[in-house]
């Protein structure tokens, strides 16, 4: 299973951002597929999941009502969407997938996830 991460850059404050996961090597049938970040000194942290089973979304406070997962059934991808972005977003953003379908609980556990992509960088100016 591989994850290649897309789409990072530099952009002002209130600027949009659209990062895409392509995943390969496995069905996303029963899986859950989700973005986390890390920023400079600090722990990687979950932005949003995606439940491949009900179409069932997640996002982390912070992010709410300005980020939007989806999914391309036909590419086998995961695409986050990125609005009104702040300094504070600025992170290395990581998609990750279980190899499985995670309780609501769960979905925000890093520990949760099987595999990783590369991460790209999100660099966000005041």
């Amino acid at each position: 299973v591989q994850l290649q991460a897309s789409g990072g850059g530099v952009v002002q404050a209130g600027s949009s951002l659209r990062l895409s996961c392509v995943v390969s090597g496995r069905t996303f049938t029963r899986d859950t597929v989700a973005w986390f970040r890390q920023a400079p000194g600090k722990e990687r942290e979950f932005v949003t999941a995606f439940r491949w089973s009900d179409n069932r979304k997640y996002y982390a406070d912070s992010v709410k009502g300005r980020f939007t997962i989806s999914k391309d059934n036909a590419k086998d991808t995961v695409t986050l969407l990125m609005h009104s972005l702040k300094p504070e977003d600025t992170a290395v953003y990581y998609c990750a997938a279980a190899g499985r379908t995670l309780i609501m609980s769960t979905v925000g556990d890093l520990r949760e996830y099987a595999y990783w992509g590369q991460g790209t960088q999100v660099t966000v100016s005041s």
